[in-house]
């Protein structure tokens, strides 16, 4: 199954709490049918959950990826999505927060991204990526002066592939499309916290 989400009907998603049954906010759960949500493990060698991010994947280093693995997929998986974005961070009068990195289209059979992914719109096997700065990984920002941010890693498992380009509009409006075209698709979620502000 390929999803379609036309950009004149994708919204931004609203910041905060989604509501109900949206993409960001699915049921608790292993699942068990097609409406159920498994819950998934998502880590990384770089930093455990919840803790810093090293500067070497921020803006005040080398601002490569980093490496990512998951485990948990649900039968049945056709793609994965990898979102990422800082919550601390609202843009467009707070309805939305500054996109880090967006993955969609991921093959079903891969488990884990290696450190410092290449740039690109689209990768040799398939995957498509954005970020607010351009096609690739853009790194975490905060700055000294203020409280670390929290950067959230949100890994989704879709029973389908989504047609949604990766150029041809603006990171936000590809943003919505993407999320939109996940709606009901989703089978598995796993999440990963980091923080980061830079060294005075």
């Amino acid at each position: 199954m390929v999803l379609v989400a036309p950009f004149a009907f994708a919204q931004p998603p609203q910041r905060g709490t989604p509501p109900p049954g949206s993409p960001g906010q699915p049921p608790a759960g292993r699942g068990g049918g097609r409406g159920g949500v498994q819950t998934m493990t998502l880590t990384s060698t770089a930093c455990s959950d919840g803790g810093q991010i090293p500067s070497k994947y921020s803006q005040a280093g080398d601002q490569v990826s980093p490496p990512l693995a998951w485990s948990n997929v649900p039968d049945g998986a056709a793609s994965f999505v990898l979102l990422v974005h800082d919550v601390d961070a609202a843009v467009g009068n707070g309805t939305d927060d500054i996109l880090h990195w967006m993955l969609w289209n991921i093959p079903a059979g891969t488990r884990s991204l290696a450190e410092g992914l290449a740039q690109g719109s689209q990768l040799q096997d398939g995957t498509r990526q954005i970020s607010a700065s351009g096609p690739y990984y853009r790194g975490p920002g905060a700055p000294a002066g203020g409280a670390a941010h929290h950067y959230l890693f949100e890994l989704f498992a879709l029973d389908a592939t989504i047609d949604v380009p990766a150029v041809g509009a603006s990171p936000p409006q590809t943003r919505a499309a993407v999320m939109a075209a996940i709606g009901g698709h989703v089978r598995g979620k796993g999440v990963l916290v980091g923080v980061f502000h830079r060294t005075p």
